[in-house]
């Protein structure tokens, strides 16, 4: 269940939200003003899913809450609640790293969407942690492999350049931090970087909430309202997932990227912007656009600078400083004293592959620091799924543990197609012309298949 935190001085405004959020699903905590919320958060551990909060308050107001909530809480969305003649405020949120905002009177549905929206982009956030700047060194990211200190490399050549940034990566790898890295190392940082997960956004919403929109331009559309690409004017744009964005936007994001201009949806005043582009995907957009699911144009648009990051898997090195940063960071979450792990699971840690790479680590190491039963986390700890998996994986054939993950999933799949096109021919009584049509191939590709997998008697 997620919850959220409502703040606001208007006692009838949280008992009309709380009521709409309760029969949502939502856990629903309430604060009258920003110092009362701040309580509520320390009292939760940071465990709040999305802060919802008036601007207008005493003691604190909104937009000092946001600061504080950015600056302590940092993954968790904060969406503005404000009046028609404090819009602008509301973009200055924006700006600051609020999620979002909606304007009084609002539709009901409208503000579910938004907190939908909020708890979707986190739970699809590549962003494993967040270090305060004096937890780490550089740029927000721990490690110090081989394959890191690329990146770290990479990032001081490209920060300070405006070219068009495609990061890939497995989910769990840190693109969204390698995002923030060249935002603030860039000659932009004093300007917005402005995020926005592709993945989390409805079709239908989509270009309004990349260029905004015009009041009156849809029903629900009370105000004029700027759009991600606006708000990023003189600074960065982070999209996030950009490989799900549907084939109509991905003609639109070419335009923009191509003129710097655009027009709010119902609009028609061009808008020129001085955006500094940089896109993420965990998918591999070379093979999508050869499938006809990324557009081409687009594709080579964005890949103008590649950065591949790394699995952890990938840069095993840095398991253990990682995991000593963990163990540190939740025992101030946690108010624990776990020193640190054995020399036994360490060994596993490292032999483990990680596949949800390194927030896999962070959730693990957060559910262990709070359930060890000493001071030092010890194999029996440890859940009984990562052992079982390293003990797998120690029962493949050498080269298949030598062999990158997608090469053992590849050579997998080519076992199961030489074994149904075995049967298939068997249950066809030899007969080519009849398996291939039961197996919707060409007789010819059929027969290509038989050569390769030696199946010809």
């Amino acid at each position: 269940m997620s919850k959220i935190l409502v703040v606001d001085d208007e006692i009838n405004m949280q008992v009309v939200l709380r009521a709409m959020l309760k029969k949502e699903g939502y856990e629903v905590l309430t604060a009258p003003d920003g110092r009362e919320a701040l309580k509520v958060l320390a009292a939760e551990r940071g465990n709040i899913d999305v802060v919802v909060t008036d601007l207008k308050m005493p003691n604190l107001d909104g937009m000092g809450l946001l600061e504080r909530v950015m600056k302590d809480y940092p993954a968790t969305p904060v969406i503005m609640i404000t009046a028609h003649g404090t819009v602008a405020t509301a973009v200055d949120a924006l700006k600051m790293g609020a999620f979002d905002y909606i304007t009084k009177p609002f539709e009901q549905d409208e503000l579910k969407n938004v907190i939908f929206k909020a708890i979707k982009t986190r739970w699809l956030s590549d962003e494993e942690f967040v270090a305060s700047s004096d937890e780490i060194d550089r740029y927000g990211i721990i490690g110090a492999s081989n394959p890191m200190i690329e990146i770290f490399e990479t990032i001081k050549r490209v920060a300070p350049t405006t070219t068009t940034i495609l990061i890939a990566g497995e989910t769990g790898t840190g693109k969204e931090l390698i995002a923030n890295a060249i935002h603030i190392n860039s000659p932009r940082k004093n300007n917005p970087l402005i995020k926005i997960n592709c993945a989390a956004i409805a079709e239908n919403l989509m270009e309004s909430e990349l260029f905004g929109y015009e009041k009156g331009a849809f029903t629900g559309a009370v105000v004029t309202k700027p759009g991600r690409f606006e708000l990023a004017h003189k600074g960065t744009l982070f999209l996030d997932e950009v490989g799900e964005l549907p084939k109509e936007m991905q003609v639109k994001l070419l335009r923009v990227i191509q003129e710097q201009a655009f027009e709010r949806v119902g609009g028609l005043k061009t808008i020129k912007v001085d955006v500094r582009l940089i896109t993420a995907t965990n998918r591999n957009l070379f093979q999508d656009v050869k499938d006809g699911r990324f557009r081409e144009d687009l594709f080579y648009r964005l890949n103008v600078l590649p950065i591949q990051l790394p699995s952890l898997r990938e840069r095993k090195d840095d398991i253990p400083t990682l995991t000593a940063f963990f163990i540190d960071r939740f025992n101030n979450k946690l108010s624990m004293d776990i020193k640190g792990l054995d020399d036994g699971v360490m060994e596993l840690f490292v032999d483990y592959d990680w596949p949800g790479n390194i927030r896999e680590m962070e959730n693990l190491l957060e559910r262990l620091v709070l359930m060890a039963r000493g001071q030092t986390i010890t194999l029996e700890d440890v859940p009984g799924e990562i052992k079982t998996a390293v003990y797998e994986q120690s029962l493949l054939p050498p080269e298949k543990q030598k062999s990158q993950f997608k090469d053992f999933i590849r050579s997998q799949t080519e076992d199961v197609e030489k074994q149904m096109i075995a049967r298939c021919l068997d249950e066809c009584g030899g007969n080519v012309t009849r398996a291939a049509q039961h197996l919707g191939l060409s007789r010819k590709g059929l027969q290509l298949k038989m050569i390769k997998y030696n199946l010809r008697k």
